[in-house]
């Protein structure tokens, strides 16, 4: 196979070269020398030089066209001089015909020289351009990089041929590449060529100083303009430097919000006990029952244009990461050390913005307040700025995080309040903040909907996607066995459990009130399983998901392993990108295990997510109470 491979090399240069050869023997022959040389050497006027470019008739289209390949072949030689005396020559189109047949067959010719040398030419023309030549073939954006390139003056197209062939282009990809670079400067060098003599001495002096003018420039910032292409093939970052919310968007997302709670049939009330707009610098802490709490701050935030922080994950996704920037949001590698989200908390506070923070950091599970990572009462502690609250009501109930989709006839109340001034912050110890806080954002939407006995939920399919944080079967104890239609709850083997009714209850029959009351006792029951067992261990083969590179997804496959959760802490061992990898984080670090019902858990690690998604994606949620189980008993 090697000895064929070579023999295809060899006869490949060899044909090459020849080829050349014979065209340089036909460029330098007899009259052609003769011609040519007369050019530099005789004492011609404009008219007779145009008359002597003329006498070359078919053998001068013949000329100029391998011309433009050696040039192109020889990548030292600039093209410039071959184009103009391709328009002074034989006039605009014709001259560009011959131009650009002469790049196809030099651009074709150098396809194979590289084919035949390999990738040893590659980073000696990247070195040339100073360009990261890895991170251009790799991107996804290599095609039009490589357009632009040929817009910077001083590169010769040999070079970029070169350089683009090196990328592994297939050549239908490579040939439309480089006629598309190269044309436009083509018809400028031959249209150059063509004015010198068909147009006056004067416009022909203001033409070369404007281009001229234009060259120096683009010469004079090639290093700028070289960066600014080579940064386009870096992959998609969520990195963000937080700046101020476009307010048109604002109101425009707003606006559009409220109609869409509209026809969801979905009812808000707000109330706003300042009677007046927060004003900054100050921090404003929110309750985190629902995807789209941000959506109810906001109806009592907008003139503030507050700064919402949000999960890193939604950053992977360039449109909707471009989006949440352009309204002010920045992102947060929740549970896990990030310095660029303090950062940007940071700025916007010294800049005398407002800060909008969900502290609970993760959407609850079964309609009641999570706990709140204790580094949160440290963070207020710190920054010694007036501080909000936006309770709200009826949001999990509105659209819990195993639900699917909003709930018609749902009933949302968010509350703006003062919670402590900076004087107060400054005079209390961090227990203190810890309860104050707690205590005005402590929710049970349970208990909230006894106090509304007019609440009903008309949503057909209200219990469906329940299987997703309900993994343990009341009668028969058996796990990941419940299944959910329209409203009713049932069995794998138990059958027909019961239904939900249009307020979140159960039968009155059933052992449980509803899925509130069920969900703690099925964590009570995993506790005791930890419990008793020292040497407890959760596993599962799961899929490994990464950050997007290219921005177009969320996240990407990763690669295949197992996962392990005991009292050492999350262990992933497996493949990442094809490659043996394996990882640990202690429970320390970990906090609590993010989770999608139904779908993954997951980790930061700093700006990294590592998004695992189990066999069994209906565990998912015995991943997060094990992860808080075994992080409180440590």
């Amino acid at each position: 196979m090697k000895s064929r491979e070579t023999k295809i090399r060899i006869y490949t240069t060899l044909g090459t070269l020849l080829s050349l050869v014979l065209l340089l023997v036909f460029l330098f022959w007899g009259e052609n020398f003769e011609l040519l040389k007369s050019l530099f050497t005789d004492d011609l006027s404009r008219e007779e030089l145009q008359q002597r470019l003329s006498d070359f008739g078919f053998r001068g289209y013949v000329t100029l066209t391998v011309l433009n390949m050696v040039q192109l072949v020889c990548t030292f030689l600039p093209s410039q001089p071959v184009q103009i005396l391709s328009g002074i020559t034989y006039g605009f189109y014709a001259g560009v015909v011959c131009c650009v047949i002469g790049v196809f067959l030099g651009a074709t010719a150098v396809y194979l020289l590289q084919k035949s040398f390999g990738h040893k030419l590659r980073h000696l023309f990247g070195k040339t351009l100073h360009l990261d030549v890895d991170a251009i073939a790799r991107s996804n954006k290599s095609s039009v990089i490589v357009i632009l390139l040929y817009l910077v003056p001083v590169i010769p197209y040999g070079v970029l041929c070169f350089f683009s062939a090196s990328m592994g282009m297939r050549y239908r990809r490579y040939i439309l590449v480089n006629m598309i670079g190269a044309i436009p400067t083509i018809c400028l060098g031959v249209g150059l060529g063509y004015m010198t003599i068909t147009a006056s001495l004067e416009l022909i002096v203001c033409v070369l100083v404007v281009l001229i003018a234009l060259a120096i420039l683009l010469f004079c910032s090639r290093k700028w303009l070289l960066s600014r292409i080579t940064a386009m093939a870096k992959p998609y970052s969520s990195k963000t430097k937080v700046r101020k919310g476009n307010p048109v968007m604002l109101y425009l997302f707003y606006f559009g919000a409220r109609v869409g709670y509209f026809f969801a049939g979905i009812h808000i009330k707000s109330t706003n006990r300042l009677k007046k707009k927060v004003k900054g610098p100050a921090i404003v802490l929110c309750n985190h029952g629902s995807f789209i709490d941000f959506l109810y701050a906001e109806t009592l935030l907008l003139k503030s244009q507050p700064h919402f922080v949000a999960a890193r994950l939604y950053f992977y996704h360039k449109m909707l990461g471009g989006l949440m920037r352009r309204l002010g949001v920045f992102p947060k590698s929740m549970f896990a050390l990030d310095v660029e989200s303090v950062k940007n908390s940071m700025k916007v506070l010294q800049e005398g913005r407002v800060l909008a923070m969900m502290p609970e950091a993760r959407l609850s599970t079964a309609g009641r307040f999570e706990d709140i990572q204790p580094s949160t009462y440290s963070f207020l502690k710190k920054c010694q700025v007036d501080v909000y609250t936006v309770k709200i009501s009826g949001d999990y109930l509105a659209n819990p995080k195993w639900g699917k989709g909003l709930r018609r006839g749902a009933r949302v109340e968010a509350e703006l309040d003062v919670l402590l001034t900076a004087d107060q912050l400054q005079s209390m110890t961090e227990a203190e903040i810890k309860q104050a806080v707690e205590d005005r954002l402590y929710y049970d939407e349970f208990a909230w909907l006894e106090q509304h006995p007019d609440y009903r939920y008309t949503t057909k399919n209200l219990a469906e996607g329940l299987e997703n944080i309900l993994t343990i079967c009341p009668k028969c104890h058996g796990r990941h066995t419940i299944q959910t239609e329209g409203r009713e709850v049932s069995c794998e083997h138990c059958g027909k459990l019961t239904e939900l009714n249009d307020r979140y209850g159960f039968a009155e029959d059933f052992t449980f009130q509803n899925f509130g009351q069920w969900y703690d006792w099925q964590k009570e029951e995993l506790k005791k399983e930890i419990l008793a067992d020292p040497d407890y261990v959760l596993s599962s083969p799961v899929e490994l998901r990464l950050p997007s590179k290219d921005g177009k997804t969320l996240t990407r496959p990763g690669g295949e392993g197992v996962c392990t959760l005991s009292r050492n802490g999350l262990t992933y061992k497996g493949t990442r990108d094809g490659e043996a990898y394996e990882i640990s984080f202690t429970l320390s670090k970990i906090y609590r295990l993010l989770f999608g019902a139904g779908e993954n858990f997951e980790v930061y690690n700093g700006s990294e997510i590592l998004y695992f998604v189990p066999a069994e994606r209906r565990s998912a949620v015995d991943w997060y109470m094990a992860s808080i189980i075994l992080h409180d008993e440590a």
